[in-house]
């Protein structure tokens, strides 16, 4: 049996740590570490000049309930778009998340609807199950069927949504009166549902940035064909993200059925943009291989004050959605920018 050459494994090895993509290291740890911060250190600082702006031009954008209102609103896109950060550090995309959410949101919330402590521990069981298949069945279309991440993940979005309408007919759901205040609930003054959202992100920063399997996520993003060369089992791995997108996408999808107060089966419907904004605006590449959970999680903070504070100068949602490409084709013409230099 053909053995790749050792002299081919021992360079593919050589690749740099978590936020760098697969490259030869070739500058040192100090200057690696530097790009990496400041990746999302750029993001922070336009984070703090908005909110200067908005709190001059908007009288209640600093108040209290204001700001708890932004942290429960950013919270799901914030889950959605570490999520999809996953995903695009592998070198795939995931259009499915906003779907997926809606899906698993009104699982949960048919399954619930007895109203039992013992319902709705299973509901939301159910709706992370349901995230977590969906999620799968896009990584193994994906990685075994060879099917673009684009294509296979946009068929999902169609199916999931689809099948949300049929699970409810096209009606809403209601939930037993204990479930939306957990989307009410603060713990030490933070509202709860921004708490599951930074849980979720330390977890994914660990995942990526300590662990072998967040390597191995790099190096697909940064070449596939190099990773697979040096051992990696490239198909398992992509599987796996896109299975975590799912389940993340399940796990937002409870959120927002509880901010809501109903499962909606059209909940969700554009947030798979605002998620792909929030990880692109972080730092991370759309050719792979490039970005940080931190930076992500500043990008869905500007996505969240954004929106608030455009809802608070009377701006129409129309001209959000505008407002929100512009910054996509921002942030990405400032990615190819930098990586040409």
């Amino acid at each position: 049996m053909w053995q790749p050459d050792r002299g081919i494994i021992a360079a593919l090895l050589r690749i740099t740590e978590a936020g760098d993509g697969f490259r030869v290291k070739r500058d040192s740890g100090l200057s690696l570490a530097w790009r990496r911060v400041a990746d999302w250190v750029g993001p922070l600082v336009a984070l703090l000049v908005m909110g200067a702006a908005l709190s001059f031009a908007a009288r209640d954008f600093l108040t209290g309930d204001n700001l708890a209102n932004v942290a429960r609103q950013a919270a799901v896109i914030a889950i959605l778009a570490v999520a999809e950060t996953i995903v695009i550090i592998g070198g795939g995309i995931d259009l499915s998340v906003g779907s997926v959410t809606a899906l698993t949101g009104v699982t949960a919330a048919v399954v619930m609807s007895r109203g039992t402590p013992a319902a709705i521990a299973a509901a939301c069981l159910a709706g992370i199950l349901c995230g977590l298949a969906c999620g799968a069945i896009s990584g193994l279309l994906t990685a075994y069927g060879r099917m673009p991440s684009f294509i296979a993940t946009l068929g999902m979005m169609g199916i999931a949504r689809g099948v949300a309408f049929v699970v409810t007919a096209g009606q809403n759901v209601t939930l037993p009166a204990a479930f939306p205040e957990f989307a009410a609930a603060e713990a030490l003054g933070i509202p709860v549902p921004a708490l599951v959202a930074a849980v979720v992100a330390v977890a994914a920063h660990i995942l990526l940035s300590r662990t072998v399997p967040g390597r191995h996520t790099y190096a697909i993003g940064g070449n596939a064909e190099a990773a697979r060369l040096s051992g990696i089992p490239v198909k398992r791995v992509v599987t796996i993200l896109f299975a975590l997108s799912g389940l993340l996408s399940g796990i937002a999808g409870l959120v927002l059925t509880s901010r809501l107060t109903i499962g909606q089966p059209t909940a969700g419907q554009g947030y798979e943009l605002d998620a792909i904004a929030a990880a692109v605006i972080g730092g991370a590449s759309l050719m792979g291989g490039q970005g940080t959970i931190p930076g992500t999680a500043v990008g869905a903070a500007i996505i969240g004050v954004l929106r608030n504070g455009l809802n608070l100068l009377n701006v129409e949602v129309f001209w959000q959605q505008v407002a929100i490409g512009v910054i996509i084709i921002a942030a990405v013409f400032f990615d190819q920018f930098r990586r040409r230099r």
